[in-house]
């Protein structure tokens, strides 16, 4: 009696490559291991990557894999199309300003339980059937973020406010917690929600609390996955390597704009605060993060301080 053997999962059928092609590719990644080993990498997780289901078992095994071979991922995800779709079985429609959620209080309690239950839970699950140790955590926890109401002026008329409701700025970060399970082993997944003074909730934009993180944690690297290729400019074509000035200018002549906005502000801020290297890739492409911080692929844009 014959076995067939086992059918390769979609996409990760590897008998066409020869075994010496196989150990070269293996080895292009040992400059970056030794260069990043021990170092943290800030990553939020986001668009396609998040509702995709191949997708999202491709995420949780690259950050295994980061920490496996001694990198130090923190996970801060979003949840936009979640929210939606929750605000949607509420008969409520989402309202954006500038990029950013307009959030009142039935909003805010749709966003702490989708973000800290919903999504949170479904990150930590998938990094720990990839043979990671994920745990979950808000801004609530350990006191990590501290926040106010944001006010937000108006990009036209700077004399002019904008009232987002229960969306936060935040004050501060005490990454404590977070260095705590990082020296345990453990891979931090947090959910962008903060605290006020007399302990209201405050919905925060991911990608600010990933760069700020990123900044306070003295990360090596921020990586933003995000649905588009990266930076892209008037013409459709991706700026694979932006300067500070660079990314005025696109802002300046309306290139930058919508969702964009917070992602390359925030990106900016921490390429400025010493985080040595922010990319904005793709997180449609399979393995997009493995890519990019362990070879010499350019996968997205990168963004230097100067």
């Amino acid at each position: 009696m014959t076995t067939e053997p086992a059918a390769a999962t979609p996409g990760t059928d590897m008998t066409h490559i020869s075994a010496r092609d196989k150990a070269e590719i293996l080895s292009q990644a040992l400059p970056y291991i030794r260069r990043f080993h021990g170092k943290t990498i800030v990553i939020k997780y986001g668009g396609n990557a998040m509702t995709d289901p191949a997708l999202q078992l491709d995420f949780a095994e690259d950050v295994v894999l980061l920490k496996l071979v001694g990198l130090n991922p923190v996970v801060v995800h979003g949840g936009g199309p979640q929210i939606e779709e929750a605000l949607g079985r509420l008969g409520k429609t989402g309202q954006f300003i500038q990029g950013m959620r307009v959030t009142d209080d039935e909003t805010m309690e749709v966003v702490e339980w989708v973000l800290a239950g919903q999504v949170q839970q479904d990150i930590v699950g998938l990094i720990n059937v990839a043979g990671g140790k994920a745990v979950g955590l808000t801004g609530r926890d350990g006191g990590m973020i501290r926040a106010r109401k944001l006010k937000m002026a108006d990009m036209e008329d700077p004399s002019k406010e904008h009232d987002l409701g229960l969306v936060g700025d935040i004050v501060s970060i005490d990454p404590s917690v977070v260095k705590a399970l990082q020296d345990d082993q453990f891979i931090p997944v947090i959910s962008p929600i903060g605290f006020g003074e007399n302990n209201e909730s405050y919905n925060i934009n991911a990608d600010v609390v990933a760069g700020k993180l990123a900044e306070v944690l003295k990360a090596e690297k921020l990586v933003l996955l995000t649905n588009t290729p990266g930076v892209l400019d008037k013409e459709g074509n991706l700026l694979t390597d932006l300067s500070a000035r660079e990314i005025d200018a696109l802002f300046a002549d309306g290139t930058l704009s919508g969702g964009m906005l917070p992602k390359i502000a925030s990106a900016l801020e921490a390429a400025r605060s010493g985080v040595n290297a922010v990319h904005i890739i793709d997180g449609r492409v399979p393995h997009a993060m493995l890519l990019e911080i362990l070879s010499d692929q350019a996968n997205g844009t990168m963004i230097r301080s100067h």
